[in-house]
């Protein structure tokens, strides 16, 4: 089984929490369907066979230091991350993009154009497609899959004094088709 997806989305989404809420030496917890871990480590395992890769996969990791447990949540797992792990994601470089692009657009009064230009800072291959979806206004991706893989679904809101705030989430291609936008 090839853990490193699994390991690398683990360390992106620690990442993503430390720039939007600020680093504690703390563990940290991720909710996870099953059909996520499935499509993260390549394999289409059941619940059972599932524990049984999440237990080899605690045991055996590589790229995050520290303990790492898991527990049975509804449809999928809980991962948690000891404090000594998220120290050590905290550590890391390379995380530019998603820097940039959180602090842009917690900013009010941001543009779509303003998002625009952060990803097209980091990459010449970046698809921008507009979604009438009901559910966020435009997807957004590196073509490349260059910073980064994941696919950006922005949203543009107007708040109550006028201001235009943008909102994001972001997904792994599997988990983005399997919603059906």
């Amino acid at each position: 089984m090839n853990y490193k997806r699994l390991e690398k989305n683990i360390i992106d989404n620690i990442k993503e929490a430390q720039i939007k809420l600020g680093f504690e030496k703390r563990p940290i917890s991720f909710n996870y369907m099953l059909n996520s871990l499935n499509s993260l480590i390549g394999e289409n395992l059941d619940y059972e066979e599932m524990k049984k890769a999440l237990e080899n996969f605690a045991e055996n990791s590589r790229e995050i230091p520290g303990e790492i447990t898991f527990r049975p949540v509804k449809d999928g797992f809980c991962i948690t991350v000891s404090a000594e792990g998220t120290a050590y994601v905290n550590s890391l470089d390379g995380f530019e993009f998603i820097t940039e692009f959180i602090n842009t657009v917690r900013s009010h009064s941001v543009s779509f154009d303003d998002v625009i230009s952060v990803f097209r800072k980091y990459s010449d291959n970046v698809v921008s497609e507009i979604k009438e979806n009901g559910e966020f206004d435009r997807l957004v991706y590196f073509a490349d899959g260059n910073p980064d893989e994941y696919l950006y679904c922005i949203s543009l809101e107007e708040e109550i004094d006028g201001h235009i705030h943008i909102t994001y989430h972001r997904f792994i291609k599997e988990d983005y088709e399997k919603l059906g936008f």
